[in-house]
């Protein structure tokens, strides 16, 4: 590592030593946060990867950057039976992961003061990685992400993210500004976290930096203070760049993690209306150009957060909109298992029996409209699935035995209408993560 690497690890870790992030009380645990630990399944990003469950027991799980260790906990609790590893440059950081994991009586667990290109220092091979809050920070964040790739199983899983340059452009022009005044020639504290607030109250309402960058919670919140006007080391990215750094430590990029969400074609009112120009060149643009296109034209996400692993390592799947009846035949279908839950079982059996529709989205994380509620009767089919995973047809003698006749003619259900009405509502529901289906 140069010279000048090493002088930036040394103002982060003294960042991050003065200021640990996060600052989330030891006794506040994740445990209910559903869309968190959903989020940090190993489950989600291998599902998504290659269209099968993976069980994680006895897997190894390695939170890169893991600050005071709350992302960890998680991790721990939607992973059951994993082991986690994990390490961060601060040593006051990890003390305190450390002390969370203690107190809430997670074991298997270990914690390493050290940075991340020094992972193949520890001698352990990881099924799943987790760098989240911390590659755009790093000096070298291409180096940091070979040194990830090099302790990761062959199909194993990195979910990593990035600043997005689009997004935060106001607060790194604010960070310019602080540079100039010498707020961040050593690790930020209090001293120069009221000269910041001094100087946004100093200022007209209309000036740039008062008007884009500073935010009513700034007042009051010196976390939020340091984590965006003060941050040590703070990068930002574009796509292009952030597919330039995967190419260049030889990394398979897989999904956005909040992949709904950067659909291209959510930002038009009509797909089928589309700017020609636009409408021919689109077939042919990589999902790389697709993804850019979209940040251009809506860089609303603080994050490119992404999941990536070696090139060539997911299993060949065949999507299921594409199946034939053949293929579902022979299908399992899974009910996510961070969401198999009795609090949710039981709010499902409540909507059922008041004949309401079932809004599943608040406990996914990125689930859009319109499609966020399910009506009863397809509530109903899917309640076997907390017990087991089902197959088509079971549920379809579910649906054909709760829809018994067609409300309109008072014919009764046939075999074959359920089961196709059954198949379209599956496919949109494994879109948005509620439920997988294994070939």
């Amino acid at each position: 590592m140069d010279t000048k690497s090493s002088e930036a690890l040394e103002k982060m870790r003294q960042h991050f030593d003065a200021a640990p992030y996060p600052r989330i009380p030891l006794d506040t645990s994740p445990k209910n946060n559903i869309k968190l630990l959903y989020l940090h399944s190993f489950v989600t990003a291998y599902y998504l990867r290659n269209r099968q469950l993976i069980d994680t027991a006895d897997k190894v799980i390695l939170d890169a950057g893991c600050g005071t260790g709350y992302k960890a906990f998680a991790l721990a609790l939607a992973n059951p039976g994993a082991k986690i590893v994990g390490v961060d440059l601060s040593e006051e950081s990890v003390n305190l992961a450390i002390q969370r994991l203690q107190y809430h009586g997670i074991e298997n667990t270990e914690f390493y003061a050290m940075s991340i290109e020094d992972l193949p220092q520890l001698g352990i091979e990881f099924d799943y990685i987790n760098a989240d809050e911390v590659l755009y920070l790093v000096p070298d964040h291409i180096a940091a992400l070979q040194a990830m790739k090099s302790v990761l199983k062959p199909d194993g899983i990195i979910r990593t993210n990035l600043h997005s340059s689009l997004q935060r452009f106001s607060f790194y022009r604010a960070q310019k500004i602080f540079k100039i005044m010498g707020l961040m020639d050593e690790a930020p504290g209090e001293l120069e976290i009221s000269l910041v607030r001094e100087t946004a109250k100093a200022l007209k309402n209309n000036v740039g930096f008062k008007a884009t960058a500073w935010k009513p919670e700034f007042e009051t919140d010196d976390e939020r203070v340091l984590a965006n006007l003060l941050l040590q080391g703070d990068k930002g990215f574009n796509v292009p760049q952030m597919f330039a750094a995967l190419k260049t430590a030889n990394l398979e990029f897989i999904s956005m993690v909040n992949w709904q969400g950067w659909n291209l074609m959510d930002l038009f009112k009509q797909s089928e209306e589309l700017p020609e120009t636009l409408a021919t060149k689109l077939p042919n643009f990589s999902e790389e150009e697709r993804l850019h296109l979209f940040e251009l034209l809506h860089s609303t996400y603080r994050l490119l957060d992404f999941w990536c692993g070696h090139p060539n390592a997911g299993k060949s799947f065949v999507p299921i909109s594409e199946w034939n009846d053949n293929n579902w035949q022979k299908a399992k279908i899974y009910l996510h298992p961070n969401l198999n839950l009795e609090t949710i079982k039981t709010e499902m059996i409540n909507c059922i029996a008041s004949n309401k529709s079932w809004q599943f989205s608040q406990y996914l994380p990125f689930t859009k409209e319109p499609f966020t509620y399910i009506e009863p009767t397809t509530t109903a089919c899917l309640l076997p699935l907390f017990d087991a995973p089902q197959t088509i047809n079971n549920l379809a003698e579910r649906l054909q035995k709760i829809k018994a006749v067609d409300l309109v003619t008072l014919t009764p259900t046939k075999p074959e209408v359920a089961f196709q009405q059954l198949k379209q509502q599956l496919i949109d529901l494994e879109k948005t993560g509620l439920v997988l289906i294994e070939a």
